[in-house]
């Protein structure tokens, strides 16, 4: 028997979070002069910034040490002269994700499951984004194009879990991410939806109790996966995010992204793994980074990550090792490398 459904009634007073998302810092100027950086020591990427703006919550940059241009949070955001380096092999689709999208704002990748970009957009720009060159004005469907992807999905009886992401499918008001979830609860052939976004880390304030209770009363199996790459990103606020979902009976996971001077050190892996731990996450995956155009200054070999993943398990238990992977375009699932 289905979960009841819960309903969802917004104000005309935006709750806190929509504020705090409505007000992000976009100009390199501004986080420079909040962050008492002296832009001559890292000069801004003039066409990187133009090809893929910075934007960050207020918030979050609360967690970046003022005056320090090594701070592993703030190398993810700014955008540096080395994005404009041209590498061989980066591309601007290294997955080849126009392969699988086989109508607007569906991505079909793998046998039993499949992707809805379900919002356009973040509330972070991180520069090593894999998508940071997707078609988002081609894969940004109304309510009334989204059916095409429904039926993609309720015509295929082997898909039993949808992904919702983008973007960050929690940048969506409450409405609009629950009128989504409906439609995937009416596809009888779907047990699980996960949700992958870096909200819980860069916004928690995001993860109120409506929309926890939306994802408590979900007939489907609730699995969100966090983005968080350091534990200096991780708070008492993100804490309390991940308490309440989990008290709604949503199971969580993490999943990093392995980045030359961010976290290509095996104590920072570690670390990470245990404040994760401490906050009810278990460790996923830790992705070799995407070969996308503009960032190969982030790129660790694998065997450098292999050696790091190899010290990682000599000091943890299992449970907080995460999988070494990458994603090739076209394989049946992500290539394991540890």
């Amino acid at each position: 028997m289905s979960a009841p459904s819960v309903a969802i009634i917004e104000s005309d007073v935006p709750p806190p979070w929509q504020l705090m998302l409505s007000d992000l810092i976009t100009d390199p100027q501004e986080l420079l002069s909040l962050l008492s950086l002296n832009p001559q020591e890292k000069p801004l990427g003039l066409s990187a910034a133009a090809q893929f703006p910075l934007k960050v919550p207020r918030w979050f940059v609360s967690r970046i040490a003022p005056g320090d241009w090594q701070d592993p949070i703030l190398r993810q955001l700014w955008p540096a002269q080395e994005e404009e380096i041209a590498a061989p092999n980066y591309v601007v689709d290294p997955l080849e994700e126009t392969r699988f999208n086989p109508v607007p704002g569906l991505l079909h990748k793998y046998t039993s499951r499949v992707l809805l970009t379900a919002a356009p957009h973040c509330a972070v720009h991180c520069r090593y984004c894999f998508r940071r060159h997707f078609d988002y004005a081609g894969n940004a469907p109304s309510r009334t194009d989204w059916q095409a992807a429904f039926a993609h999905i309720a015509a295929d009886a082997r898909i039993e879990e949808v992904l919702l992401s983008g973007g960050d499918p929690l940048a969506l008001s409450n409405r609009q991410f629950g009128w989504l979830l409906e439609q995937i609860e009416s596809i009888a052939h779907v047990s699980t939806v996960r949700i992958h976004t870096r909200m819980t880390i860069v916004l928690p304030q995001r993860i109120d109790a409506e929309f926890a209770a939306m994802l408590g009363a979900s007939r489907l199996k609730v699995v969100l996966v966090s983005h968080c790459n350091h534990a200096n990103e991780l708070s008492d606020e993100s804490s309390a995010a991940f308490k309440t979902l989990a008290s709604n009976g949503v199971t969580l996971f993490n999943q990093s992204v392995i980045l030359a001077g961010v976290n290509a050190r095996s104590d920072t892996l570690i670390a990470l793994s245990k404040v994760l731990f401490d906050q009810g996450v278990l460790p996923y995956y830790l992705h070799l980074p995407d070969a996308v155009a503009g960032t190969a200054h982030f790129d660790v070999p694998i065997p450098d990550a292999q050696a790091l993943v190899a010290e990682m398990q000599a000091q943890l238990p299992g449970y907080l090792v995460p999988r070494l992977v990458r994603e090739e375009p076209g394989n049946d699932s992500k290539t394991r490398y540890a």
